[in-house]
């Protein structure tokens, strides 16, 4: 029996393959010569398919570093739900997924340095989609105090300032590490954990 789309099903399956051409077309050609009708035409669709589901190239482009944001900390499931108290937290081991998350993948974290260029360089661009950069750290910082409390942890700092830091040095520490072959990912990790505390300081304390 042929199973039958809902429209909600065929909405996601046109937004995926216009991002999976985004992401594609721009590693190619980088973000300013990547032109719209290069990347429907990539996912089999006219340029009104981006513009109906995305509006604008820089908000296609922001979908797509999102997602690429979301497939990144879903890597990581496995070995956070396994941690159970603050000390259960093993950079080494987040260090080493990090690592083989991005090993042959170093463009993606090139995307985004191209972009953040881009809004530098047209401020009128960086206002109008503020507000989406805005959601996307706040979504982050929700997924970081999910996880905290999971722990019994708190943060020395706003939550949505450290997602803020975070999304502005994941491009850094990755192509820093790639480019000169040495892992980074470990100690900017521990930079990160020095900022997480037990929730309870007392019951922390050995009795």
């Amino acid at each position: 029996m042929v199973e039958r789309w809902t429209r909600q099903r065929r909405v996601e399956h046109t937004r995926n393959l216009l991002l999976d051409a985004a992401e594609e077309v721009v590693a190619r050609q980088g973000f300013g010569a990547a032109a719209l009708e290069v990347i429907a035409e990539s996912a089999g669709y006219t340029r009104g398919a981006i513009y109906s589901h995305f509006g604008t190239k820089e908000e296609l482009f922001l979908a797509v570093m999102e997602r690429q944001l979301q497939r990144f900390l879903d890597g990581f499931n496995d070995i956070v739900d396994s941690f159970r108290t603050v000390g259960d937290f093993d950079s080494d081991q987040l260090a080493d997924r990090w690592r083989m998350l991005t090993i042959a993948e170093p463009h993606r974290a090139a995307l985004g340095y191209e972009f953040t260029l881009f809004l530098l360089r047209n401020p009128e661009v960086r206002e109008r989609v503020a507000a989406q950069r805005q959601a996307t750290a706040q979504s982050l910082a929700d997924y970081i105090d999910a996880h905290l409390v999971k722990i019994g942890a708190r943060l020395r700092v706003p939550s949505q300032l450290l997602a803020k830091v975070l999304i502005a040095t994941y491009e850094g520490i990755t192509l820093g590490s790639h480019i000169d072959s040495e892992n980074l990912y470990r100690p900017y990790l521990e930079m990160v954990m020095s900022h997480v505390e037990p929730a309870d300081p007392e019951a922390a304390q050995p009795s």
